[in-house]
């Protein structure tokens, strides 16, 4: 009887969880810039960012800042971002998960011994030293070689153990813009290819988050392409890119004939300022809901001719096809955004320069920008109804860069038009390669039992 009882109560709890997996709101891969977030990517800094602030400017920064009240700062942030419901996961979290072969292979790619000072016959003997130095060394040992990349520079001597060393450190300073190593369109995500060859390491550990959370990109930009993540805006029925000091016409390219931006219509910002101030499209536009938006106001009354005038080529394709075809270029950007029917806030030049353009859309007209701007701008965002969370990072803005650039978005809940793969938040923390989700974004156990559309690896399949 005790057993019946039980076998009744699992019953009713695993019937409880079904309906409650069943009510959550499916989650899809970023059709837009507006819908609710559903997971984001975040790397929270450490003693890798010290390198970076003893000499800002060789460290890609704007000014010194303080490690740590920018781990602070950072940490803040995320508590912000789950408060409102968005599951975060953070890089280091996902390394302190993934398999510590995994974790070996990136170290041996970033440990250097620099034998050029010593004896050749010595090169083999240094090469089977650093192998078994990387086989003992700890998963955090190996954390920290992946964030330091350290350099040891060998030269012999005849006193102790035979050798001495100059130790140098290329630490991945810059990795806590985790915007900027990939991006995710609806079609999924993608690994960039950095314009700094310093950050270039950082798109191996970012492909590596997104393989253990179960999501395998659909493509990493190669060769002579660059591509950087702050330069990508979801707009709906749109893909806008911006073209200029990060990204270039080569990644882009690359993008379209891979069909990986997953609109029919990609408009391509061109940049013609070139300042590191607005480095990326979202230093100085950014979209808060499918009406509104912003730009900053040296943008935004600009004159044709002048360096800060957008312009934009656009690109389209037929419905159900691959190639993109250009339809128009260089367009005024300005009214080409108002054509779409969007409103703009103008950012004024002092709010532009904390860094008030580069927030984070988490829910239609709901959005995390930096604290600190002006009452006018306030006042703006209120008449326009948008629900604002002032975040405090005053150092970690010293690093050219804010809330938006902080962050990847990589689910935002399903829109009605929304064509692309589908994921239940409660699944996804959990998602390995294979895993198949019914269309309304349920998880399903072993192969469909009947007709229909379901999604595998992020892609549309078709079951007849």
């Amino acid at each position: 009887m005790r057993n019946a009882r039980l076998w009744v109560l699992a019953a009713t709890l695993l019937i409880s969880s079904a309906k409650s997996l069943a009510q959550k709101t499916p989650m899809t891969y970023p059709q837009d810039e507006w819908s609710k977030a559903g997971s984001i990517l975040m790397h929270t800094p450490g003693q890798e960012l010290f390198n970076g602030v003893i000499h800002p400017s060789a460290g890609l920064f704007e000014n010194y800042f303080d490690v740590d009240k920018a781990a602070e700062e950072h940490r803040g942030y995320i508590s912000m971002l789950e408060k409102n419901g968005i599951r975060v996961h953070t890089v280091g979290s996902i390394m302190q998960e993934v398999g510590i072969d995994s974790l070996r292979m990136l170290a041996d790619n970033v440990l250097v011994y620099d034998i050029s000072g010593i004896p050749d016959e010595d090169a083999d003997k240094n090469e089977n030293y650093r192998q078994e130095i990387l086989g003992k060394m700890s998963r955090n040992d190996l954390i920290r070689c992946i964030l330091l990349q350290p350099t040891v520079k060998l030269q012999r001597t005849d006193n102790n153990t035979g050798y001495e060393a100059q130790y140098i450190q290329n630490p991945l300073m810059n990795l806590y813009f985790t915007r900027d190593q990939s991006i995710t369109t609806p079609r999924g995500h993608v690994i960039c290819r950095m314009n700094s060859s310093q950050r270039s390491p950082e798109t191996d550990i970012i492909e590596l988050c997104y393989n253990h959370l179960g999501l395998k990109p659909i493509l990493r930009i190669e060769g002579n392409g660059r591509l950087e993540g702050g330069d990508y805006l979801p707009a709906g029925n749109i893909s806008l890119i911006g073209c200029g000091m990060r990204t270039n016409d080569e990644g882009i390219r690359q993008m379209m004939e891979a069909d990986a931006f997953g609109h029919d219509t990609i408009v391509v910002v061109r940049d013609h300022k070139l300042w590191q101030m607005q480095m990326h499209l979202d230093t100085h536009f950014n979209i808060i809901d499918s009406n509104l938006c912003t730009m900053v106001r040296s943008r935004l009354e600009a004159k044709p001719g002048e360096p800060e005038y957008d312009t934009c080529d656009i690109w389209t394709r037929k419905p159900g096809t691959k190639q993109y075809s250009l339809w128009k270029s260089e367009e005024p950007f300005v009214e080409y955004i108002r054509s779409r029917g969007f409103e703009i806030i103008p950012i004024d030049y002092d709010d532009e320069m904390h860094y008030a353009n580069n927030f984070l859309t988490i829910a239609p007209r709901h959005i995390m920008a930096v604290g600190g701007q002006s009452l006018e701008l306030q006042q703006r965002f209120s008449d326009a109804g948008v629900t604002v969370e002032w975040i405090p990072l005053e150092s970690l803005i010293d690093g050219y860069g804010a809330a938006h650039c902080m962050t990847q978005v990589l689910l935002r809940e399903a829109s009605d038009n929304a064509a692309t793969a589908i994921v239940s938040t409660a699944s996804y923390a959990d998602a390995t390669d294979a895993k198949v989700y019914s269309i309304d974004g349920r998880q399903l156990c072993g192969k469909p039992s009947h007709a229909g559309i379901c999604i595998k690896e992020g892609e549309k399949v078709a079951i007849k």
